[in-house]
């Protein structure tokens, strides 16, 4: 079956192939770190890495459903895919977290605190940063325009600032001899997960409920529409999203019947689609036109 082979869809998955060879790269030095060390905080971020290379794996492999065609069944094709990547990266980030407090909150009240190695910790912590930098700025430009990608840049965003925190964790054991920093580091590693979660998780049900996509304004298309030569009303407004980017909207326009009776209908009917791909970024867009005077239609009708 043939993929979409588009500059954007290949350059997605090229990105996301070489940030999964980084995380990946990372994941190990790290467990075997936080095994050398004994630090806590270390074994969050792995585990947070862990997560960030299975949620990447799971956006990668939506990227190749995402870009089958549309068929007979899937008449908007497999573009959803992409949601229940994101849906599927934001469980895990919320397993992680609840995983990492407990350890942490476990370590914190036991009465024997682990001895941790602060220099290896902090060695280890540094070139975790640095490649959690690269693989971000890899990911970067493509988490503004799909959802799925913007789920594998907040995981890798999400351990960039653990790697921080595990620095500075390290520097206040290796200068203070502080061991619980490393406990408190992994809590805080579990506080910025959560978040990030919580957004993910909430743009997927926003995509899933078929709620009008963020920034998109209803009332204004309603203006718009209504300020087009020939239209006299609008009503059945609806739009939605099949995932990010790819906005829907059907509406029923009320037209002056001498535009119908002029055949004016092709016109009218660029001039409105053309609007909402210009102002609304709506590409796909279905419109019944109806003389004005028609009674007894059913306000629920469908196209």
């Amino acid at each position: 079956m043939a993929h979409d082979h588009s500059p954007a869809a290949a350059g997605n998955r090229t990105r996301l192939t070489i940030a999964i060879g980084i995380v990946a790269c990372v994941l190990i030095v790290e467990a075997v770190g936080a095994w050398l060390t004994g630090s806590l905080a270390l074994l969050a971020d792995a585990g947070h890495m862990f997560s960030d290379l299975a949620g990447l794996l799971i956006a990668l492999a939506a990227t190749v459903v995402a870009a089958r065609p549309a068929t007979d069944r899937q008449t908007y094709g497999y573009q959803r895919a992409e949601v229940f990547g994101a849906l599927i990266n934001g469980l895990i980030l919320v397993a992680v977290a609840v995983g990492v407090v407990i350890g942490a909150v476990s370590r914190l009240i036991s009465a024997d605190q682990a001895e941790v190695s602060g220099t290896p910790m902090l060695i280890v912590a540094v070139i975790g940063l640095v490649a959690n930098v690269g693989a971000l700025l890899l990911l970067r430009p493509a988490a503004a325009h799909s959802i799925n990608m913007r789920g594998a840049y907040l995981e890798v965003l999400g351990d960039t600032l653990g790697s921080v925190a595990v620095i500075i964790a390290a520097g206040v054991i290796l200068t203070t001899g502080f061991q619980q920093a490393d406990s408190i580091a992994s809590l805080l590693i579990a506080a910025m997960i959560l978040p990030r979660a919580w957004s993910l998780l909430r743009d997927v049900v926003r995509v899933f409920s078929e709620s009008v996509p963020k920034d998109t304004d209803v009332a204004e298309i309603r203006k718009h529409i209504l300020e087009t030569a020939g239209v006299v009303a609008v009503h059945d407004v609806h739009v939605w999203a099949i995932t990010s980017g790819a906005h829907v909207f059907s509406a029923h326009v009320v037209v002056d019947p001498v535009v119908l009776q002029s055949g004016g209908t092709g016109a009218l009917l660029d001039e409105l689609s053309d609007c909402l791909s210009h102002h609304f970024d709506v590409d796909h867009s279905t419109f019944q036109l109806e003389p004005a005077g028609r009674t007894g239609h059913d306000s629920h009708a469908h196209d």
